[in-house]
Parts: C-alpha cells; structure tokens; sequence
C-alpha cells in the first residue's frame, strides 16, 4: 500500500517546485524517511504562513540526489541544503491566487513536523477534499512519459520499408530529440568521473541526470553496464541500455550476475523501438498544437 505524506514548505519554496517542473528535497538527516519514500506514494503539499494549509496532491514519480543549488535560500547560501530530491506529478492544485481563500486546513496536521508520512485514514479524507473542489481548479498538467512509455498513434501508419540497422549516431541523436520533445534538457557524450555516458535526460540545468542512456550497436555491453549503475548509485538515475535483441541475454546474464544490484532497476529498450519511440511522441505533440493545447 502507498504511504500518504505531508510535504511542508514556505510560499517560495512551492514557487520555485513548480517552476522547476516538480522537484522536492530533504536534508542530509531526513535519509531515513528519504529512503522509505516510494514511487507511487501519495503527496499533499503542505504551504506555511501565510497560507497555512493544504493547495494540492500528487504522487512520487522518482528519486535523485543533487549537488547543485536550487531553492532561493540555497542559491543565497551557494550551497545545497536539501540534496536528496524526488520528483512528482501533480493531481490537483489551487491556482496560486487561491491558495490562502481557497486551502485545505485540518487540525489533526502537525505541519512543524516538516515531511511526515499521515495516517491512512487522514491522507484519504484530505485527498477526498481536494478532488471535491470545483472542477475549474483541476490542474491537468501532464506528467512527462517514461522512456517505457508512448502515446496512442495520432498519425497514420508509415509504409512498410526496408529495414535498416541504426547507427549508434543515429540512435544517440534520436534519444535526445524525443528527450527535448518531453520538455528535458537532453546531451550527449555527458562527462562524469569515468567516462561519458551516451544519452543524459536532466529536468534543469543546475541538475543531475534524472535518465541515463548507454547505447550499443556492437559495442562493449560490460562497460556499458558499469557506466549505468554508477549512475544510479551517484544520482539514483532512471537507467537505460539501448541494443538489439540479440545482446538481450547478453545483458541479463550480467544483471543476473555481475551487476545483479541494478537488475531491477536497468531496463532494456530494443534499438528498433527508439525510432517508433520517437515517431509517435512527435506526433502526439503536433496533435496537440493543432487542437491548440
């Protein structure tokens, strides 16, 4: 079952989350509670004096840690005070002029307590206040889609050809288009302590990779591997290995063995995938500027 947690934080602080496509952190000492947050958990944003009640929910969508300042008092300070962030989707939330008329206030909350987790009970009954505010304070604010993920086919479906094998230029390139199409700051060839990793996704500029890509087109998968857990285990990255079916047992001999730690963590995207990844996000896009959303 999910846990249900109150997130607490000043006016400015919720500002700058938003604006920076929605990212929360936790101190150095909050770890433990850090590390029982899940995917999936449910969020109720907390805003203090002089708002003082609830504006909105979401759920956790992942973890990272950062080294670079981000909130107001951080970049003041130069130094990071809440280093291990989550990112979240928004179900709900008051429109900013709404927030002091309009918020959810209970007295059974300890907002002192800064980022605790709630009651079952209490979480599901502020919840259920939340979604029975009037309809036009929605906010339908898509969450970006998983590299997983597509959209259902807007355009019409391309004619057969010829197959051709990608290169591994090609591939990296095509990575960072769709990457840039759902709003990331995408790079290639990103440099950390041992060497480059092929395809970064980052949601700002003064943050760490939120995705990572290895692609192999008759490459080294080992090493590829190594790069992608380091990775996780310096920015808990989403991570990603980009071939061809025929290095997939390749690939799971080593996440079975080797680098078993990350096994459930790494996921496997098949090079003809990317381009189909790729075609179907464009055209979801361009939908959407037609209907003028």
């Amino acid at each position: 079952m999910s846990e249900c947690w109150l997130v607490v934080g000043s006016p400015e602080n919720w500002a700058t989350a938003f604006e920076h496509k929605n990212i929360w952190g936790l101190k150095r000492t909050q770890r433990y509670l850090w590390d029982t947050l899940n995917e999936k958990d449910v969020l109720l944003f907390y805003v203090t004096s002089p708002v003082s009640g609830i504006v909105g929910h979401g759920t956790v969508r992942t973890k990272f840690h950062q080294d670079q300042p981000l909130w107001p008092q951080e970049v003041k300070e130069e130094r990071v005070i809440w280093p291990l962030r989550f990112e979240f989707d928004v179900d709900r939330c008051l429109p900013f002029d709404e927030w002091q008329t309009s918020k959810i206030a209970s007295s059974a909350l300890f907002p002192r307590g800064g980022f605790q987790v709630l009651s079952y009970e209490l979480g599901r009954q502020l919840v259920s206040k939340l979604k029975s505010l009037p309809k036009g304070y929605r906010v339908n604010a898509p969450a970006s889609l998983s590299a997983s993920e597509t959209p259902a086919p807007y355009a019409e479906e391309p004619q057969q050809a010829e197959q051709v094998s990608p290169s591994h230029e090609q591939i990296k390139q095509r990575l960072v288009e769709i990457g840039r199409l759902q709003g990331y700051l995408a790079d290639e060839e990103y440099v950390f302590d041992i060497g480059k990793l092929d395809v970064v996704w980052r949601r700002v500029e003064r943050s760490v990779p939120t995705y990572a890509f290895e692609v192999q087109v008759g490459g080294d998968v080992y090493h590829a591997l190594a790069k992608l857990k380091h990775a996780y285990d310096l920015w808990n990255s989403r991570i990603f290995i980009v071939a061809s079916q025929a290095n997939h047992n390749k690939v799971a001999n080593l996440l079975s063995g080797t680098f078993h730690e990350i096994s459930g963590r790494v996921r496997f995207i098949d090079l003809g995938t990317v381009e189909e990844l790729h075609r179907r996000k464009k055209a979801y896009l361009d939908f959407e500027r037609e209907l003028g959303i």
